[in-house]
């Protein structure tokens, strides 16, 4: 009895052992695969002696444009045209133009230039150098195409920005600069009649309050304009 106990756990074990054995032997197959793993390929910037240059990467093909990147208007990409900086928009600019543009002014702008745009922004404030003020003379007489032109390419200690902001956002930027610029030397009379009436329509009875809210919105007014 004894004898047959003995040799039934010989044959179990060496069952044990067995499958262990075909189990190894399987990983091992599994990892044998090759696939993808070990393909003919060129690796980016690897000496190749396939090509009589040595170089794997192959150079593109002349006059190739990489998707999204046909920039084939001047106006738009560039702010200039014919190589000088133009005073028009490549596009209409509406009031909803406007509100982007004074919104992304904001956010990008305001720090050095400040809200007004007079170039005491809180970084100037805190010592960095004070950009230069929209008001300026010089400024005043730049066209729209200048502040496109220095949002893409930078000026002086301000870096560019066409990274951070996308071209039409650009334009519409400018375009707020120059609502600003307006609304300083702007009349009463530029506002538009259908604003000057919705004022008067909204205007209230009397108070101070009253008579702050009514230029906050006229200001609002000439921006759109």
């Amino acid at each position: 009895m004894a004898y047959k106990l003995m040799e039934r756990k010989t044959v179990s074990a060496g069952r044990v052992v067995t499958t262990v054995i075909v189990a190894a032997a399987l990983l091992l197959l599994v990892s044998c695969r090759e696939d993808m793993h070990n393909q003919p390929k060129f690796i980016p910037l690897r000496e190749n002696t396939f090509y009589a240059d040595g170089r794997s990467a192959r150079a593109p093909v002349e006059g190739t444009i990489a998707r999204g990147q046909l920039e084939d208007d001047p106006l738009l990409y560039t702010g200039k045209v014919n190589g000088q900086e133009a005073d028009q928009f490549p596009f209409a600019i509406t009031e909803k133009d406007l509100a982007r543009g004074r919104e992304r002014f904001n956010i990008y702008c305001a720090p050095c230039h400040s809200q007004l745009g007079d170039g005491n922004g809180m970084i100037a404030q805190r010592g960095f150098k004070n950009p230069p003020s929209y008001y300026e003379p010089r400024l005043m007489k730049s066209p729209v195409g200048h502040f496109f032109n220095v949002m893409t390419n930078g000026w002086g200690a301000m870096g560019d920005y066409s990274a951070q902001v996308p071209v039409a956002d650009r334009w519409r930027i400018a375009a707020y600069i120059r609502a600003l610029q307006l609304s300083r030397s702007a009349k009463s009379g530029d506002v538009p009649g259908r604003q000057v009436a919705r004022l008067a329509s909204e205007q209230p009875a009397s108070g101070n309050n009253a008579n702050e809210g009514t230029s906050e919105r006229k200001t609002e007014s000439m921006e759109a304009k």
